[in-house]
């Protein structure tokens, strides 16, 4: 198997299989065990630091790369529009969480509960 150690502390785009389904996963380049990866997303949300953590078994692994450094930084915003550039950073987060979590911010809103069937003894 490949070794991944060279993405260590980079940020990294990751498809990977699961099933049938391909999934893309991005965030920094944690570990590499031998056997998978581990990627790492900090977010920051409503003033609550929070991070989520992927291990990825190399035998899933279909593609990996390095993001570009100037697709990391966003474009500076105009000094007026500061409280846009706010709610854009938070609707942003939203999506990275929900995004590893498989889900569009769309299919979280569609969400329904069902109700549970009877339990039996």
């Amino acid at each position: 198997m490949a070794s991944f150690g060279h993405f260590l502390g980079r940020k990294v785009t990751v498809v990977y299989r699961v099933g049938d389904v391909q999934l893309p996963a991005s965030g920094t380049f944690a570990a590499d065990s031998g056997r998978s990866i581990f990627l790492e997303q900090h977010v920051e949300q409503r003033g609550k630091r929070s991070y989520f953590r992927w291990e990825i078994p190399y035998q899933f692994i279909h593609r990996i790369e390095a993001v570009e450094q100037a697709q990391q930084e966003p474009e500076p915003e105009p000094a007026g529009s500061q409280k846009n550039a706010v709610e854009a950073a938070e609707n942003s987060q939203a999506a990275a969480a929900s995004a590893g979590s498989g889900l569009s911010p769309a299919s979280n809103a569609s969400l329904i509960c069902l109700p549970q069937g009877p339990k039996t003894a």
